[in-house]
Order: C-alpha cells, then sequence, then structure tokens
C-alpha cells in the first residue's frame, strides 16, 4: 500500500436481515463506508447480492459464519449458537471449518459477488483450526485479505469503553505470533491497522471523528455495523439493534466526511492484486 493514512471502513452482516442490508448500502452511499462482507447463509442473502449488483462500487468481501444460523455445506442443518459450542463441534468433528467455509465463499462467488477479502462472524478466525482453513480457502481461491481482528491502542473518546471490553481486545491479541505465522505461510495479506471491536455498538460520530484524528500512519480497517432497526431486526437473534441505527448516523454525520478531508485521510477499498 501507499504511504500515508488510508482506511477501509467495513460493515460486517451484509445479508443479515433487509433492513441492515439498506443500512450498509445507505451508509455507503451517503457516508463513509467502503466495504461490506457478506454472509452466505444470512436470511437476506439473495436481497444483499441484488444490493451489491445495484452498488458496483462497494467493496464485497466475505463474513465466514460457523456461529449462529444454518449450514451451507448441509442443508437445514444447524451451526452452533456460542463460539465455546463450535470448539466443542470441531473437536468431536461435527463441524468441519474447511468444509462449512468452502460452501460458503463458494456460494459468494457462484451469485456473481467478486470476494477481495474476508473475515468472520464472533472472530472465529483466532481459533488455530479456523484459521487454517480460511487461509487455505482464501489462498485457492486468490483472495489476498483476511481481517487481523487486533485492535490498535485506541485512546479515549466521548464513549467510555467498558474495560470488560478492553480486557477482551488484550486478550485477544496473546494469539498474534500464531496468527501472523500461518497468515504468512499461505501469503494471506491484512491491513497494517484495524479499529472497531472496542467501539462496536457504541460509537457516536464524535467517536468516529476522534478515531479519524487518530488515526496512525498505513492502512487502517474500522469494523462497523450499520444498519436500520425494523421490526425484522429485534426479531433476529442479536445483540446489535438500535446501536446499528446509532452506527449508520455516525457514518454518515457530515462531520466525519469533513474530519476525512481535513485530516488528509484517504478511504480505499482492498485491492484486487
Amino acid at each position: 500500500m501507499r504511504s500515508g493514512r488510508r482506511l477501509s471502513v467495513n460493515a460486517d452482516d451484509f445479508g443479515f436481515t433487509t433492513d441492515v442490508n439498506r443500512g450498509i448500502v445507505e451508509a455507503h452511499v451517503r457516508g463513509i463506508l467502503t466495504s461490506t462482507t457478506v454472509m452466505a447463509n444470512g436470511q437476506a442473502f439473495d436481497d444483499a447480492v441484488e444490493k451489491a449488483r445495484e452498488n458496483p462500487s462497494l467493496d464485497i468481501g466475505v463474513h465466514f459464519v460457523l456461529v449462529g444460523g444454518e449450514m451451507v455445506s448441509e442443508a437445514g442443518r444447524a451451526l452452533p449458537w456460542t463460539v465455546g459450542a463450535l470448539r466443542r463441534a470441531m473437536a468431536m468433528g461435527r463441524v468441519d471449518p474447511y468444509r462449512e467455509l468452502s460452501a460458503q465463499i463458494a456460494k459468494a462467488r457462484d451469485a456473481g459477488l467478486r470476494v477481495t477479502h474476508v473475515d468472520t462472524h464472533k472472530h472465529t478466525h483466532l481459533l488455530p483450526p479456523v484459521l487454517d482453513a480460511v487461509c487455505r480457502i482464501a489462498e485457492e481461491h486468490g483472495v489476498k485479505w483476511i481481517r487481523r481482528p487486533f485492535d490498535y491502542p485506541i485512546t479515549p473518546g466521548p464513549s467510555e469503553i467498558p474495560m470488560a471490553v478492553r480486557a477482551i481486545s488484550r486478550a485477544m491479541g496473546s494469539v498474534r505470533r500464531m496468527f501472523h505465522t500461518k497468515m504468512a505461510r499461505h501469503g494471506c495479506g491484512s491491513t497494517d491497522h484495524f479499529a472497531g471491536f472496542q467501539l462496536t455498538g457504541r460509537f457516536s460520530h464524535e467517536d468516529v471523528v476522534h478515531l479519524i484524528e487518530r488515526l496512525p500512519e498505513g492502512w487502517t480497517e474500522f469494523m462497523v455495523h450499520p444498519g436500520f432497526c425494523t421490526n425484522e431486526l429485534r426479531a433476529a437473534r442479536t445483540r446489535l439493534k438500535e446501536s446499528r441505527e446509532a452506527e449508520l448516523r455516525a457514518l454518515t454525520h457530515p462531520a466525519v466526511k469533513e474530519a476525512i478531508e481535513a485530516n488528509g485521510v484517504v478511504l480505499a477499498a482492498y485491492p484486487c492484486d
């Protein structure tokens, strides 16, 4: 990547519900969102594909799912609902991450989506068996970019980050060496920096401006979860509901675009080569 400060703003959960899909497109058209990752097993996957076709400037990746919803590789069979249950299911051979995630990326590509990057729901690729599968699949499909979900040190902003969330973020960093070793073995790349785990579900436009003003040199991914919260989302199994509308308001606020320009930050898609 070129020198300077580059920012990829990626929305997870494209395909989760139609109101989440609408919010993601809104954040791209009216705000600073550059990319999104689609859930191949999402109930609104077909709607997401249609919206991706209608918005070709929206960069598309795959949000690999091993926790929640149904399998793509075996129709009608449910995935575990927690990361702990996933660990047990993989240990007992009930879930094969390579088989399931291969089916998910194949579904996305068969739908005509050009996949430039991948990440995982609940950051399950921090688990070694899942990371092995994700790196192998990315290499096989020529997808270079995989999320590195380790928040860089974030200075306190307008919204307080709970100590428990900060502690989890630090704990996630304990597997950093293993993560980068496996990535390098498969020729997989990532952004230089990552932000968003500690801010998920709790940021305002002031927090985004604060983040932009303190963005480090290099290429940063900012993970977000915008959406509209209608009865469809309210009925879904997720903790992120009204907060998605708050994130959407933040990402489309005029002050955020002004901060991007004032600080010389370049909004960037994921390179295809």
